[in-house]
């Protein structure tokens, strides 16, 4: 579907530029309040979900189960919003309560890889 490939393209040059920017711009800044590490994994999963989306873009045309396939790219989308967005905003605020928001995103990506295999079973 051509809007898979259109977000994981898109989020392909965010988790880039994203990358780019907290090595750079953000550096001293992270370094300061400790948070590069979680920056850097907020970008590592932005990435990891970016050729997800773009993966699935791709399935859509080889599995009959489209409906499980896109269910998964929408999962991905929401992880990557949930997951990584929480992250890049509570290294760049400090504010603590951010990290409540980022187990959601990672069952958001669980959902997505089991929709993705449910998917592939049922060929």
């Amino acid at each position: 579907m051509k809007l898979f490939l259109l977000l994981g393209s898109l989020n392909g040059f965010l988790f880039v530029a994203l990358g780019a920017f907290g090595a750079h711009a953000l550096k001293d800044r992270l370094e300061a309040n400790g948070y590069v590490e979680t920056f850097q994994t907020g970008v590592q999963y932005h990435m990891i979900h970016a050729l997800a989306l773009i993966g699935v873009a791709i399935l859509t045309r080889y599995l009959s189960a489209t409906g499980l396939v896109h269910g998964a790219g929408w999962a991905f989308l929401v992880g990557i919003i949930l997951f990584s967005g929480s992250l890049y905003a509570l290294s760049l605020t400090g504010i603590r309560v951010l990290g409540a928001i980022t187990p959601l995103g990672g069952v958001a990506f669980l959902t997505g890889w089991v929709l993705l295999f449910v998917a592939a079973w049922m060929e």
